[in-house]
């Protein structure tokens, strides 16, 4: 014999809307992530610090590298002066609008610099830039203090 509750018994349902919905946020949130990440294909150098500098990262770019010894880097790879203003040649030929982004070390000499700046610039290449690291942002909480005035 089978008793019956007078509670009316509902059927469980698994509703899959909310689902869809925290899918679709979690692809949206990985889409926007994967977009800021990019790989660095460049050496290790102490980069110098610069209040000013902005983040400005394109996949389709040229990395350059400036030891302090003077030796220069296409990406991790080695390369001479010569041969760098060939490669940058043939780069220019395929698209000019290429960003080039110099890094050197913060005890590169000026001048080691200006070698790698140079033959970017003859080739042709406008959109030439130096990579830093930026600074921490200064405490607001205190007022600078007042420059002191000199004495008469």
């Amino acid at each position: 014999m089978k008793i019956h509750s007078p509670i009316a018994h509902k059927k469980t349902r698994l509703e899959i809307i909310p689902l869809i919905d925290v899918m679709f946020f979690l692809l949206a949130s990985f889409m926007m992530v994967s977009l800021t990440m990019t790989k660095q294909q460049t050496i290790k150098v102490n980069l110098p610090v610069a209040a000013a500098s902005q983040p400005d990262f394109k996949p389709d770019m040229i990395n350059l590298g400036v030891r302090a010894s003077g030796d220069v880097y296409w990406d991790a790879a080695p390369v001479s002066l010569p041969d760098l203003e060939t490669r940058l040649k043939e780069r220019f030929q395929k698209d000019p609008n290429t960003p080039v982004y110099i890094s050197g070390d913060s005890a590169t000499p000026f001048a080691e610099m200006v070698k790698a700046l140079d033959a970017v610039r003859r080739v042709g290449f406008n959109k030439v830039a130096f990579n830093v690291k930026p600074t921490s942002p200064a405490p607001t909480s205190a007022p600078a203090p007042a420059p002191a005035t000199p004495a008469k």
